[in-house]
C-alpha cells in the first residue's frame, strides 16, 4: 500500500478550512495533519509535522501566505515543502510572488472539490501545477508588475529552441501546444523542457515562468 499523502491546510476563514480539510480527509489516498489560520502557524507546523502538501492561503493574520511559503519552500531553504496556494483570484494581487516564492502551483478558491484534490496529488509527486489557462490570464494582469532583473538577460545556457520553448511555457502553452506550435512531438517538448529546468536550476514549470518574466524574456 502506498502512503497517503499527508496534508496541511492554513487558511484564516474557519469555514473554508473545514471544508477543505473534510473534502481530502475523505480521500483513502490522503489524509490531514494538521490545521491553522495564519501563516506563523503554518510555518511551525509544516516544520513540526513534515507534511507532504501545504494548502496556504494568500490573505492571512500574523504571516501571510506570501512570506510562509518564502520560509518553507523558498531559495536557500534546506528541506523545502511543497505548498499549493490557494487564492480569490480577483482579489489576491501578489499570487505571482507567492510562485516567486516557492509555491508549487496554485488554485482558485472556487475550484471545485475535484481539481483541489487533482491539484494535490499533482504537487505531492513533485510536479508543478499551473493550468494553462489561469497562467495567461495571471501573466496577462501583472505582466506590466513584473520588473526584468538587471545585468543578466538570462537564458545563455539555452539554445534558441529551447528559449523558444521556455517563452511558450511562460506564454501559458502546455505542452500538447508547444508541440503543434512547433510541430514537434509532446515527447521532444518533454524532453526540451527537462533540459530547461537543469540548465537553469529550476525546480519546475512554475519557476521556469517566473525565470522568464523576471529576465525579459516574454513581455
Amino acid at each position: 500500500m502506498t502512503a497517503p499523502v499527508r496534508v496541511l491546510v492554513c487558511d484564516d476563514q474557519e469555514l473554508i478550512r473545514a471544508g477543505f480539510a473534510t473534502i481530502i480527509d475523505a480521500q483513502p489516498d490522503m489524509e490531514i495533519v494538521g490545521e491553522c489560520g495564519d501563516g506563523r502557524a503554518a510555518v511551525d507546523l509544516a516544520v513540526r509535522l513534515r507534511p507532504d502538501v501545504v494548502v496556504m492561503d494568500v490573505r492571512m493574520p500574523v504571516l501571510d501566505g506570501i512570506e510562509a511559503t518564502r520560509l518553507l519552500a523558498g531559495a536557500g531553504v534546506p528541506e523545502p515543502v511543497k505548498v499549493l496556494v490557494v487564492t480569490t483570484f480577483n482579489l489576491d494581487e501578489y499570487v505571482y510572488e507567492a510562485l516567486r516564492a516557492g509555491a508549487s502551483g496554485f488554485l482558485l478558491k472556487d475550484a471545485p472539490p475535484a481539481q483541489l484534490l487533482h491539484g494535490i496529488r499533482t504537487v505531492a509527486t513533485g510536479a508543478a501545477l499551473l493550468a494553462p489557462e489561469v497562467t495567461r490570464r495571471l501573466v496577462g494582469r501583472y505582466a506590466a508588475r513584473i520588473r526584468p532583473a538587471e545585468g543578466d538577460p538570462g537564458g545563455g545556457a539555452l539554445t534558441p529552441r529551447e528559449m523558444e520553448v521556455l517563452r511558450l511555457i511562460a506564454e501559458g502553452l502546455s505542452n500538447s501546444e508547444i508541440a503543434a506550435a512547433l510541430v514537434i512531438s509532446q515527447e521532444t517538448v518533454k524532453t526540451y523542457v527537462s533540459r530547461i529546468l537543469t540548465k537553469l536550476d529550476l525546480r519546475d514549470r512554475v519557476q521556469a515562468v517566473v525565470y522568464a518574466y523576471r529576465r525579459g524574456l516574454v513581455t
